[in-house]
């Protein structure tokens, strides 16, 4: 065993000792200056809090993430939601931040206040989102977790939900992974063994607003804590091994009230016509670096669309947007944007389409 990796069981002597009950531990979490990657600290609270307006406002070093320059490095957090820490327990929190600049200004990588700017205009509609994650689980070599160390696994086929040694890598992360966030309060609705082995997905919703984009970055953070303690890495790379094996998206589930009526059909083919009309505008916010990573997915094979053409289509998985086979026969419900890379900003990603649907009819 390299001597970087603990043994985790002397761990549970600490954590096992008893805080006073007006100590808590907040884990205060923010995206820092990838806008893609999370970083996180803790500090200790006098009181248990019930709502992220009672916690105080922090800062951090933003020279060393990406957000500030050395001379003036302090960047602010504010607190804006809050939940259960499943890693800690007991009164212990997770505290979601947005970044704020030295003059309290907007952070240039802090995209969750103009997204729930968005959402709150559009507030009548209630857009509903439900988020994709998928993910790999890769060893501390950088190597797909399980697959062998000179070669390749067999073909695709075998894996996509599927059970067994043979067929299936990791599943006690993605196991951890889903009750830590049934803990923690987020509205995760299931996972799955996805096509390429050691690749997997878990799905965020129904949520309304800017909630789906919380309980994402929060569940994220859930995810690459708990591979921390198996001492296996997460690649949200959205092409993590070239050639034939599937890439990894965000498939965005949206729907609006008037979609989720009776009749609803017709408004999602009018959505869909809108959304045809910004397709390259899309492609930009799908990705943390403006389309450079979906390239490598989005080339119209191995259930991925091409980046060029923008199409749609009834339970076909190769179009830009899918309509579910159980909306086209009810008539009514949701479609799935199949664009946003693995690794896109769920802020993004919603805002776009609240966006480019609702706000500019």
């Amino acid at each position: 065993m390299p001597r970087s990796i603990t043994n985790k069981k002397v761990l549970d002597r600490y954590m096992a000792l008893a805080i006073p009950d007006t100590k808590v531990q907040a884990m205060y979490i923010w995206i820092d200056g990838t806008g893609e990657n999370l970083r996180s600290k803790t500090r200790t609270l006098d009181f248990v809090p019930k709502s992220p307006k009672e916690l105080p406002i922090w800062n951090f070093d933003g020279s060393s993430t990406g957000q500030a320059e050395g001379s003036n490095s302090d960047v602010y957090l504010y607190p804006v939601a809050l939940y259960p820490d499943p890693m800690r327990r007991g009164n212990n929190k997770l505290v979601l931040c947005e970044t704020y600049k030295y003059n309290k200004t907007i952070a240039d990588t802090n995209q969750r206040k103009h997204c729930l700017d968005v959402m709150e205009k559009a507030a009548d509609h209630h857009p509903w989102f439900g988020l994709e994650q998928e993910y790999t689980l890769l060893d501390i070599d950088h190597h797909p977790l399980g697959w062998p160390k000179n070669g390749y696994p067999g073909p695709q086929g075998r894996y996509h939900c599927g059970v067994g040694a043979q067929n299936v890598y990791g599943r006690d992360i993605c196991e951890a992974h889903y009750r830590a966030c049934l803990y923690a309060g987020i509205k995760i609705a299931g996972t799955n063994a996805e096509t390429m082995p050691a690749q997997w997905e878990f799905q965020i919703g129904p949520a309304e607003g800017i909630q789906a984009g919380d309980d994402l970055w929060v569940a994220r953070y859930l995810l690459h804590r708990i591979a921390e303690d198996f001492n296996v890495q997460v690649s949200l790379d959205p092409k993590p091994v070239r050639g034939n094996w599937n890439g990894a998206g965000l498939h965005c589930n949206y729907s609006t009230k008037r979609m989720r009526e009776e009749g609803g059909f017709q408004e999602i083919e009018k959505t869909i016509e809108r959304l045809s009309t910004k397709h390259k505008q899309h492609l930009m916010a799908y990705d943390p670096h403006e389309g450079m990573d979906n390239v490598r997915r989005l080339t119209g094979s191995h259930e991925a669309p091409d980046i060029n053409t923008f199409s749609s289509g009834v339970a076909n998985r190769s179009v830009s947007i899918r309509i579910p086979r159980l909306v086209a026969e009810e008539q009514k419900g949701y479609l799935e944007d199949r664009r946003p890379a693995s690794n896109a900003d769920p802020y993004r990603v919603t805002e776009k389409l609240v966006t480019n649907d609702c706000l500019e009819q």
